[in-house]
């Protein structure tokens, strides 16, 4: 176990999850003309690109399902190492480039960020830190109002990154149906916050390692929570696409071996449905976030009105739950083993 844990005191995190609601609306109120003005700028780009660590990177995959389904063009992540590394440089005009960070500080991000600034990129920069060396970097820089996150697991900074990136491409595609269903998130995070989902404790703790499965943004939030096992809970966890998992993993399904599938209310829902009624029927403890199960439990959800408010929802009712398991194990989850809060890398 790591630091000494008062299980009667809230944690930093804890506070955190319940901070996301007024969160989001700061970022919707202050941050949203500055968005729309950075969209105008932005123009047309050809072709979109991310860069991105951790969590960060997990909202930057959210933000690639976004783009892709929803404006039509495509969003490539770039290895960091690339140029920070091997010093290559990827022919970036007409692209726009997002770089996510919530320190601003990491050297390969911003190695990344330099290098396509030089090819003739738009970069904008989705950052906690208002005065960090990413701001300074960026063509424009969105301040993604979080307010300062004590906790090393990152939790209202992923869903504000997440919020303030799906608002750049809906200013950028003109999409008023998905910017009002963004206007009404922070009163489904306070309904999130609420579901309970400790009935995945016992047969996550029985085997020690589970899948989180989901599909399109989806696949983002399934990304985030494995990683979140990991880093608050010690226990391992892996993330798959609802198709990929039948390409290999799922032949270790069995023996109550546990699943957390994530459903969406949109095209992919039906298909994770079937894949997480098959894996009980192999003999797998499936869990999922969907009324389409015939045969996996069934997690209590909040329904959003736009699927990809409806998947980012989500993640709250998870965190709540991962905050509360950690220390259901006897851990801090503030201050997860060999992990600091900002992490530098090269």
């Amino acid at each position: 176990m790591n630091e000494a844990l008062n299980l009667d005191a809230p944690t930093h995190m804890r506070r955190e999850i319940e901070e996301i609601p007024d969160a989001a609306r700061r970022l919707l109120a202050d941050g949203a003309p500055e968005i729309r003005e950075i969209a105008a700028r932005a123009g047309a780009p050809v072709f979109l690109a991310s860069v991105a660590r951790g969590s960060s990177d997990h909202a930057a995959t959210f933000l690639k399902y976004a783009a892709e389904i929803y404006l039509g063009l495509a969003m490539a992540s770039l290895g960091p190492s690339v140029s920070s590394i091997y010093s290559g440089r990827v022919k970036l005009n007409q692209a726009l480039v997002i770089a996510i960070s919530q320190s601003g500080a990491s050297p390969d991000i911003l190695s990344v960020v330099e290098s396509a600034d030089k090819q003739g990129a738009f970069t904008v920069g989705l950052t906690n830190t208002a005065d960090s060396a990413l701001a300074r970097l960026s063509k424009a820089t969105v301040d993604i109002g979080a307010g300062p996150e004590r906790s090393v697991a990152a939790t209202k900074t992923f869903v504000n990154s997440v919020l303030a990136g799906l608002l750049l491409l809906a200013e950028i595609g003109g999409d008023k149906t998905l910017l009002k269903a963004l206007a009404d998130l922070p009163g489904q995070f306070e309904k999130a916050i609420d579901m309970d989902w400790r009935a995945l404790a016992e047969p996550i703790e029985k085997r020690g390692s589970l899948y989180v499965i989901g599909r399109g943004p989806g696949l983002a939030i399934a990304h985030e929570a494995a990683l979140k096992f990991k880093e608050t809970c010690q226990i391992h966890a892996e993330a798959y696409s609802s198709a990929e998992v039948m390409h290999g993993p799922v032949s270790i399904v069995e023996n109550g071996y546990p699943i957390l599938a994530l459903g969406v209310r949109d095209a992919a829902e039906e298909g994770l449905a079937q894949a997480a009624d098959r894996m009980v029927d192999q003999g797998g403890s499936v869990f999922a976030t969907s009324d389409k199960v015939l045969r996996a439990h069934k997690l209590p959800f909040v329904s959003a009105d736009h699927p990809l408010t409806d998947a980012l929802v989500q993640i709250v009712s998870f965190y709540a739950f991962i905050e509360w398991f950690a220390r259901h194990r006897g851990f801090n989850p503030d201050v997860p083993k060999h992990l600091k809060k900002v992490t530098q890398t090269v």
